[in-house]
């Protein structure tokens, strides 16, 4: 699995971005939103159970994040199409305000190292990536348990002031003098 410090790998794939026919897909590559911070997160598969709750979380924080200068990217290896019919039954992924990346050939999880060698779909996996695409924080959950977006948004937070940040450290309280 890639970590810390290393390049996020180049991709180009296909994203669902809306549920309006005519507008849902767009392409999306590792060049988009350069100069900003982005935040890639992976789940298993579409229509589950923990799945959409993670999802819906991270899209009630989106405006936080992009406060942050960071963009929202989530994914999974189902397609577009399964993105689109997802978000337009699943009354808590309609209004989504970030693209939803289809990696149906498995080469992004394969690029990362999160692709589960038993179940054959992506892992629930985190990835935070400063302004130059490199990686600066990676989590991987088990299939089963999600994860805490609020976290996320903390680590970012640290990770930003370019600082020591101690344990528990929350954006506004003062960093270590060293």
């Amino acid at each position: 699995m890639l970590g810390v410090g290393q390049k996020f790998p180049a991709f180009s794939l296909t994203a669902t971005v809306s549920t309006d026919k005519k507008s849902a897909f767009k392409p999306i590559t590792d060049q988009d939103y350069k100069g900003k911070w982005k935040l890639y997160f992976f789940w298993p598969k579409d229509f589950t159970f923990v799945c959409p709750t993670e999802i819906a979380a991270f899209g009630k924080l989106n405006q936080d994040f992009a406060d942050r200068d960071t963009q929202i990217l989530g994914g999974s290896t189902d397609s577009e199409f399964v993105h689109m019919a997802w978000r337009t039954h699943h009354e808590d992924l309609k209004d989504l305000p970030f693209p939803m990346l289809a990696d149906v050939k498995r080469e992004l999880c394969t690029a990362l190292g999160i692709l589960d060698p038993n179940e054959g779909v992506a892992q629930r996996a985190t990835f935070l990536v400063d302004d130059q695409n490199i990686i600066r924080f990676v989590m991987v959950n088990d299939l089963s348990v999600g994860r805490n977006p609020q976290e996320v948004l903390r680590v970012l937070d640290a990770l930003q002031t370019d600082e020591l940040c101690p344990c528990n450290w929350q954006k506004g309280e003062a960093v270590l003098a060293v």
